[in-house]
């Protein structure tokens, strides 16, 4: 015996259910969003998700039993060629719903379903964005201590030690910036160097403009010589390994 879903039934009888969900998700798979009633989009989810885990399976098996759910060929070629491979490295979470306003004439509540195709953030990015995160946080809670001491003690000592081998350091073709800066000193020199992690970041890479960096160096060539790498690897810095 079948297992009844939770909560109402959607159409008027489990047919009706099953055709207006296939006809949603076909929607959904070529528009890559769509607005229908919130109660619709949350049963549409896990319908979705099912079908999306099939399209990057990718086999003629998996291809065979969505064409028994969704008869539109168009609807399977963009699931199985377009979508499933933007979702590799996703594990699960491929939709999203957004709540709308309420639709006008009896106030049904209206959302949002998408497609969630935002590339994953590597494992060493995010690494690498908390280990620059922390070691900042960690300079402004020294920086801090020895301000309220006066510029007395152990953590202000730690502080000018800091900065004079910062000083001492001088980086071939670089510009030193006694305080990091967000923004370029020049139009020549724009490609940011983290002196605490030794990173660089080209402009338009995923942290560019959240890092503060303190050397800044007009080449790629010139970073790597000083002996900066890229921040989470080559390909996320739009460098050709």
């Amino acid at each position: 015996m079948p297992r009844p879903t939770k909560g109402p039934r959607l159409g008027g009888s489990a047919q009706h259910e099953r055709h207006l969900l296939a006809n949603l998700a076909r929607q959904l798979f070529i528009h890559e969003s769509i607005t229908t009633t919130e109660a619709r989009a949350r049963r549409l989810r896990p319908y979705a998700e099912k079908l999306i885990t099939k399209g990057k399976r990718g086999d003629l098996h998996a291809r065979r039993t969505v064409m028994k759910k969704i008869t539109d060929k168009y609807a399977v070629y963009r699931l199985f060629e377009e979508i499933a491979p933007k979702m590799e490295g996703r594990d699960g979470g491929y939709t999203r719903i957004i709540k709308t306003a309420p639709r006008k004439g009896d106030n049904a509540p209206m959302a949002v379903i998408s497609l969630v195709l935002e590339p994953v953030a590597k494992k060493a990015v995010v690494e690498d964005a908390v280990k620059t995160a922390k070691s900042a946080a960690k300079k402004a809670a020294q920086e801090a201590v020895a301000e309220a001491k006066g510029g007395k003690g152990e953590a202000a000592l730690a502080a000018q030690e800091t900065g004079a081998k910062a000083e001492k350091v001088a980086f071939a073709g670089a510009v030193h910036l006694d305080e990091g800066s967000a923004d370029a000193p020049d139009d020549e020199h724009r490609i940011k160097g983290n002196e605490d992690s030794m990173k660089y970041h080209v402009p338009g890479s995923r942290w560019y403009d959240a890092t503060v960096a303190e050397v800044w160096f007009a080449t790629v060539e010139e970073a790597e010589a000083a002996g900066f790498a890229p921040a989470g690897g080559a390909a996320a810095q739009k460098v050709d390994a």
